[in-house]
């Protein structure tokens, strides 16, 4: 069986893709980078692997890969100061005869209009993937409707307002476990190197569509309220959320940075991200979970907000 080493598998993206590996009984096959090993004393006590490796210190990585065939490189927390860090997983991969690798990606990113702060990023994480001599695989993933529903939404269901500044801009949010789910087909099945795949939900919806659904759904009112991204960006200081990424900062639970989020709303409310497909389902087997459904599923927490 051929040996997968795990970038940032401490992060929830990580840690369900790990999950899901074990369970196929895949541990001894699985290599699980960390800047903190102690966080993952679990898994070595599971039977994977478990090496120190820190992005911003390249020399610890050469190391941290060996043995590997497939690399999944999970895209790392610092919007805008990523690309150093994925050339050097990137560098060590192709220098350690890393044959495979698997990046985290996102959606809408091959035009270059696109205002979204991540797709710098990415697509020059995608370049040098391509350039490294090894197989690659993009699995370009849509927002994650987790991060809408279940971080934000009980601050938009205690205000009864959606604020954004994504207008009527529509985006076909996805589950991240349907992402981690695709990862795992990829990582485990043939036929997939050299290949981009986009990873959404199963409609398209603007955030409107989707205050509605949550009103229904709850019997709260949910109102959605478009911004400007003057407007945006002053909602977001005002939260004390800064403005540029700052590591392993959280606001009331979100670890994210305006300049991130504000382009991103942009990205949707100029159309950037009006793409869906049935990638999941053609990796999984399976169709891709709605936003409903998750609505749905967390009913109660949302209520309970």
């Amino acid at each position: 069986m051929s040996r997968i080493v795990i970038t940032g598998a401490s992060g929830n993206y990580g840690r369900g893709v790990t999950d899901r590996l074990i369970a196929q009984g895949r541990a001894a096959d699985l290599i699980l980078i960390t800047r903190k090993p102690e966080k993952l004393a679990d898994r070595a006590a599971q039977g994977c692997t478990v090496r120190y490796g820190d992005f911003d210190k390249p020399e610890t990585l050469a190391a941290a890969v060996q043995g590997a065939d497939k690399m999944l490189l999970i895209s790392g927390t610092r919007v805008g100061a990523r690309v150093v860090q994925h050339k050097a997983a990137i560098d060590a991969a192709a220098a350690g005869g890393v044959k495979h690798i698997v990046y985290t990606s996102f959606i809408g990113i091959d035009d270059p209009a696109n205002p979204a702060e991540v797709r710098h990023d990415h697509i020059e994480t995608e370049a040098l993937m391509k350039a490294s001599g090894c197989a690659w695989t993009c699995l370009r993933d849509a927002h994650y409707a987790d991060a809408m529903i279940l971080m934000a939404g009980p601050g938009v269901m205690q205000s009864g307002k959606w604020f954004s500044n994504a207008g009527q801009g529509r985006e076909a949010m996805v589950w991240r476990d349907d992402c981690i789910e695709s990862a795992v087909a990829v990582l485990t099945g043939e036929g997939h190197e050299n290949q981009t795949y986009n990873i959404t939900g199963p409609e398209l919806q603007t955030f409107e569509e989707v205050s509605a659904i949550m009103a229904e759904v709850t019997g709260r009112p949910v109102e959605y309220v478009p911004l400007d991204d003057e407007g945006q960006y002053a909602m977001f200081d005002a939260m004390g959320i800064p403005r540029r990424p700052v590591d392993d900062s959280e606001v009331g639970g979100i670890p994210w940075n305006s300049d991130d989020m504000v382009t991103f709303g942009q990205a949707i409310r100029e159309g950037f991200l009006d793409l869906c497909t049935d990638d999941v389902e053609r990796l999984t087997g399976r169709k891709a979970r709605s936003v409903r459904q998750m609505i749905e599923d967390n009913a109660e927490m949302l209520k309970g907000a």
